[in-house]
């Protein structure tokens, strides 16, 4: 699997499993995507390998131990990382090239989804606490 920011700037490629993924409506994912959630999977650092653009990524501390990444050219986020999963990444969906095989399994953070969404699929909705 291949991904890359708008610019093309930043590459990488995923070679192993991606895991659950989720519809996160918390205000800070909502603000990094400038929409009304994220889509969010989570993979094995070991299998994330950037192949371009490393020099391009900044990082952001959104909160104590929560870095989100994203390309200096464009702006485009690429994943996040934190302390408590130092051996996981979490990809942003938007960015893979073709179908990355899996689906979206849930909402989160739904306590605070943006007014203005309506949540119309299926899918489990968790809570923030």
């Amino acid at each position: 699997m291949t991904g890359s920011c708008l610019c093309g700037g930043v590459k990488y490629t995923v070679d192993g499993e991606l895991g659950p993924v989720a519809l996160c409506h918390c205000q800070m994912c909502r603000k990094a995507s400038g929409t009304a959630f994220a889509t969010n999977a989570s993979v094995a650092r070991a299998a994330f390998r950037l192949v371009a653009g490393e020099s391009l990524i900044r990082r952001y501390e959104s909160s104590p131990g929560k870095w989100r990444c994203f390309c200096s050219v464009c702006g485009s986020p690429l994943f996040g990382e934190t302390t408590e999963m130092p051996d996981h990444v979490r990809i942003r969906l938007g960015l893979v090239e073709g179908d990355p095989g899996v689906r979206p399994g849930y909402h989160f953070a739904v306590n605070f989804k943006a007014p203005w969404w309506e949540i119309t699929d299926g899918l489990p909705q968790l809570d923030l606490s």
